[in-house]
């Protein structure tokens, strides 16, 4: 009798190791921080001091370190990284092609069961996903618009508005210009891809027609050197007597710096410059929207589906839970307003309503109220092939800024390289 409470605690100890087995287990750090791989170098202290500490503050055992790369080598780096099998467990996705690469190379894994996912839309989604939508693989987090950021001391000094129209834009560029004290549009092309993305790519939807302009090139009734595209080169032009001086030799921070330093009035460019303008200017910030060309009613803004976060197809097996909890924490409506408030001009893909509270993010995000929405031409299937697409843009549009070519020649050049290789527009 004397064994019988022996055995009872025996039986009791068993019955809990069952039901401690079955239970959901708290996701628990495996030794190693998971690491997060960005182009975002400019959000390493947003990241560090306000998003990872929110998730902790619900999953205090999952560590998480963000280690970007410098943009420009960001792709580079990553490649090599994950052919070496040394990348990060979460991977920071640009949008289309480049990501999709990854997929279909099997360096990132499929999210089609990851909850939370239905918080997305299919175009949230569509930067993401296989072409025939049977795998969406990265978790998309926000989109950028689009437009032009100015020194709104400069403007009141000047007695300056707005412009509405591509004539307003222009006079309000020789106003500027007459003055002699500030440079009215202030950019570089010597890293050649702010003159397709903040210029071409800008100002380009407004004469192509957004969408249908873009589609049209995907399904060959659209050709790059005719009609709304070749309008679009013409128009970004003739900015070059607006530019900077030493434009040419001008960078991309070099062109961050001049502005913020107040030396130019307007700066092109896009909502996901108003962290950086926020800190290094003391000046008022104020943006409009591509300036509507002659005679046209409808106004387009490329509203670009432009990061995103994916999971390493190799990620060990101590990491994935946390990482696909973490994933999962991204399609809340808390990260969703998180995400847009600590970085203003990166807006939520989610379906989430959302306040912002930095009014010129707002203002850049009431365009899509006014405006139908696009992204940039090159972007989907078009980079797919060599010469690649996007990288000819630059180059071509840089060369054209220069001076080098003229818009017409810029629009051959760009529709010859993709008729080389992309059948549809073959035998246009």
């Amino acid at each position: 009798m004397k064994k019988l409470p022996v055995l009872f605690l025996i039986a009791a100890l068993a019955v809990v190791a069952v039901f401690s087995r079955n239970a959901v287990q708290p996701v628990r750090a495996q030794g190693e921080p998971l690491i997060i791989e960005s182009w975002r170098n400019d959000d390493l202290t947003i990241w560090r001091d306000v998003i990872i500490p929110a998730f902790n503050a619900q999953y205090p055992d999952i560590q998480v370190e963000f280690q970007p790369s410098p943009p420009a080598d960001y792709n580079g780096l990553l490649n090599s990284k994950l052919e070496a099998g040394t990348a990060g467990d979460l991977i920071t996705c640009r949008p289309f092609d480049a990501s999709l690469d990854l997929f279909n190379d099997g360096y990132l894994a499929s999210l089609n069961d990851l909850p939370g996912m239905e918080n997305f839309s299919d175009v949230a989604r569509s930067a993401w996903i296989t072409d025939d939508g049977s795998d969406v693989f990265c978790v998309p987090m926000a989109s950028v618009i689009h437009g032009f950021i100015y020194n709104a001391d400069v403007f009141a000094e000047l007695g300056l508005e707005e412009p509405a129209t591509e004539a307003e834009f222009y006079a309000l560029l020789e106003a500027i210009r007459a003055d002699g004290r500030y440079a009215p549009l202030v950019m570089g092309t010597a890293d050649q891809w702010e003159s397709a993305t903040v210029g071409f790519q800008n100002i380009g939807p407004n004469y192509w027609g957004g969408e249908a302009g873009r589609l049209g090139l995907i399904d060959g009734s659209a050709q790059y050197n005719t009609d709304g595209f070749l309008a679009a080169f013409e128009a970004l032009s003739q900015w070059q007597p607006y530019l900077i001086d030493g434009y040419q030799s001008l960078k991309y921070p070099d062109a961050q710096s001049a502005f913020t330093l107040g030396l130019g009035a307007i700066y092109p460019s896009g909502s996901w410059e108003i962290s950086g303008f926020r800190a290094n200017a003391d000046f008022e910030l104020g943006a409009f929207k591509p300036p509507l060309p002659e005679g046209a009613s409808d106004c387009y803004i490329s509203d670009h589906t432009d990061i995103a976060l994916g999971m390493n197809a190799a990620i060990s097996d101590d990491k994935r839970e946390a990482a696909l909890t973490f994933l999962a924490w991204m399609t809340t409506p808390e990260f969703a307003e998180l995400y847009s408030n600590a970085l203003p001009g990166f807006f939520t893909l989610s379906s989430h309503s959302i306040t912002l509270e930095d009014p010129l993010a707002q203002e850049f995000l009431s365009w899509r109220g006014e405006c139908q929405s696009t992204i940039r031409s090159s972007y989907q299937i078009l980079s797919r092939g060599e010469p690649n697409n996007e990288t000819e843009l630059w180059g071509a549009n840089a060369r054209m800024l220069n001076g080098e070519i003229t818009a017409q020649e810029a629009a051959d050049i760009i529709q010859q390289g993709l008729e080389a290789w992309y059948a549809p527009q073959q035998g246009s």
